[in-house]
């Protein structure tokens, strides 16, 4: 596991290991169960179908990662042992001190489990208090009410529509939902919607 890697609960839902190549290796047929489902990728720009496009997506976040673009994780469910899903801190601007929480993935099984808010209390702490940023934001498909819900639920400010933001795997035009949460509403965030994780 990275020694960088800031997932450190010890519940159902950590330790969570980053994704490194050694880790991919172990893990890579649990996380092949999961990411050939084409609901995954409804929402996204692109889709997975192959083993070779699940490989080529793993060597390029690797290599996104070596050039300090992102940082990738692989959420591993203690319970099971099993990879529930990926997610990332991405668009990374160090000048600005702000990133984006995105490119995030569950199996069914896992969905609605409270998997996904506890990889977020990480990614969050990790950004505003290891990382040191400003800004954190999230973005979901206008369509995606579902993803939107789950934002608004960690407490971030809805900012906005944002147009013709990407084209989708069907070449499809779609538009994106902005949220952010900021440096100075964490520790209220923190303590309150993130209060289970705290120790006590």
């Amino acid at each position: 596991m990275n020694e960088n890697c800031p997932f450190k609960h010890q519940n159902r839902f950590g330790k969570q290991s980053c994704s490194t190549t050694s880790f991919w290796k172990r893990k890579k047929i649990w996380a092949q169960k999961i990411i050939f489902d084409h609901d995954i990728w409804r929402y996204m720009g692109m889709r997975i179908e192959t083993e070779s496009e699940f490989e080529r997506y793993v060597h390029e976040t690797l290599e996104s990662k070596k050039r300090g673009l992102c940082f990738p994780f692989i959420i591993v469910d203690k319970l099971t042992n099993e990879v529930a899903g990926s997610t990332r801190l991405g668009n990374i601007n160090q000048k600005s001190e702000k990133c984006e929480i995105g490119w995030t993935w569950y199996g069914t099984q896992f969905q609605g489990t409270g998997l996904n808010k506890a990889a977020k209390y990480e990614l969050l702490t990790f950004g505003f208090e290891t990382l040191g940023f400003r800004r954190i934001q999230l973005s979901a498909d206008l369509e995606n009410i579902r993803s939107q819900k789950a934002i608004e639920k960690l407490g971030a400010q809805r900012e906005g529509v944002f147009r013709n933001n990407y084209i989708d795997a069907n070449g499809i035009s779609k538009d994106d939902v902005y949220y952010s949460i900021i440096k100075e509403e964490w520790p209220r965030l923190k303590s309150t919607i993130f209060s289970e994780f705290l120790k006590s």
